[in-house]
């Protein structure tokens, strides 16, 4: 089973695959913060979470953002404390994509910035579990906390 993880500013969304890697599915929202990394951890331990999967916002054009560093540094810390491996996957548009269904869906943006965050990690998810079953080949890059980012 693989952790989606949606790293924000204000809330973590986080969502999970089946058994067989096929299908994500939500989990929760945490408050990012104080503690986020315990819970994320407790999560993964009680789903027995094989892998997590960390969004890697990136602008259209591939170009790094301010949002860039700070999933890059909680995907480190989270390597440094997580018993099993951590990648980072590209995820433009995710969030506007989790913001076009909640709203498709007869709810507003405002009243649902929890659902939108974990939205967000499903398709984060499911984008890795789909490329991976079309390519044979890991989505992403491997973190290493203590050598930065694999390929």
């Amino acid at each position: 089973m693989r952790l989606g993880i949606d790293v924000g500013t204000v809330r973590i969304g986080v969502a999970r695959s089946d058994l067989h890697g096929m299908l994500a599915t939500p989990v929760e929202t945490v408050a990012r913060g104080d503690g986020d990394l315990a819970r994320l951890l407790a999560i993964v331990a009680e789903l027995d979470v094989a892998e997590i999967v960390v969004g890697l916002p990136l602008a259209l054009s591939g170009r790094h953002t301010a949002s860039t560093g700070d999933a890059v540094g909680f995907a480190e810390r989270l390597a440094a404390a997580a018993s099993v491996p951590v990648r980072l996957v590209d995820e433009r548009l995710s969030t506007v994509s989790a913001q076009a269904a909640v709203r498709s869906s007869g709810k507003s943006t405002k009243q649902s910035r929890s659902v939108i965050d974990q939205v967000a990690a499903v398709i984060i998810l499911q984008h890795a579990l789909d490329f991976e079953r079309s390519s044979a080949r890991s989505p992403g890059v491997v973190v290493d906390p203590d050598k930065g980012l694999q390929q």
